[in-house]
């Protein structure tokens, strides 16, 4: 089974208490109705996360409510066939194999058994529980992408030639690779020791959106930096770094903004040094 988080919508990215999508208790369903973006996967998947809003009368997060909505796997030639259901691709930059899509809900049904915890009004806090695992797994594809950048910068430096020796003998190349190659390192060791405290259950809001600030930024500097090795080549659509550039560039914003975990951390930090 596969799952999809149904959370963002057009004018809410990380605003997610001004949420409008609304469920309307109807005899035994919800009927959902409202707008969602940057829902990734949700032709393939079976199952969605919901976050809507089921008290009116509360503009803010205690009006959420988060709801397990099956609902039937779709193709290419009909995305969506649930009744009450309706969306379309998102064409993106980078990062193409995730397949992010737009959807609309007109009176979506879901049993009123879907209702995560059985309790309305849950489902912001619900929500930032999965929020440090988030940004702990975000950290981690950063790294891969920062690897895979000094991989390939280091791959091509030692192949190309350019005045008679590898480019890689030329310490201006040599010291792009040796800051990928220290940086990565920076942001696996933090990205690790954030898991280990999630694994050991230990509160890490902190230390994960340390890592996913960090990692993200990191990944882009690496492969921008391996880019610059790869010289036009690397403008090439041939040559894979082009490619990793334009994924390594949303990792600075979904799963929370990097000026999103910039307050989470500085917040953090004020609550411990208080």
């Amino acid at each position: 089974m596969l799952p999809t988080a149904v959370f963002t919508e057009p004018n809410t990215g990380s605003d997610l208490a001004s949420l409008k999508t609304r469920a309307v208790r109807d005899g035994d369903v919800y009927k959902i109705t409202g707008q969602k973006t940057w829902i990734t996967h949700p032709v393939r998947a079976d199952l969605m996360t919901v976050l809507t809003r089921t008290n009116p009368a509360e503009p803010g997060y205690r009006g959420l409510s988060m709801f397990l909505a099956e609902k039937p796997r779709g193709t290419d030639g009909n995305p969506f066939p649930a009744p009450g259901m309706s969306g379309g691709e998102i064409e993106v930059l980078g990062y193409r194999g995730m397949k992010e899509y737009e959807i609309s809900f007109d009176g979506f049904e879901v049993p009123a058994g879907a209702l995560l915890g059985g309790e309305e009004g849950q489902g912001f806090k619900q929500l930032m529980q999965t929020f440090e695992s988030a940004r702990v797994q975000t950290a981690a594809r950063a790294v891969g992408v920062a690897q895979s950048a000094m991989d390939l910068a280091l791959r091509y430096a030692s192949e190309r030639q350019q005045f008679g020796k590898p480019i890689v003998n030329f310490p201006r190349v040599s010291d792009k690779i040796a800051m990928m190659a220290a940086e990565t390192m920076i942001a696996r060791q933090l990205t690790y020791f954030a898991a280990r405290k999630k694994d050991g259950g230990h509160r890490c809001d902190l230390e994960a959106g340390m890592a996913k600030l960090l990692a993200a930024r990191v990944a882009w500097a690496a492969a921008d930096s391996a880019l610059q090795i790869h010289g036009g080549n690397g403008f090439a659509l041939e040559y894979q770094i082009s490619r990793v550039l334009c994924d390594a560039r949303i990792l600075n914003i979904f799963e929370g903004a990097a000026e999103i975990q910039a307050q989470v951390i500085a917040r953090r930090l004020l609550e411990v040094r208080n």
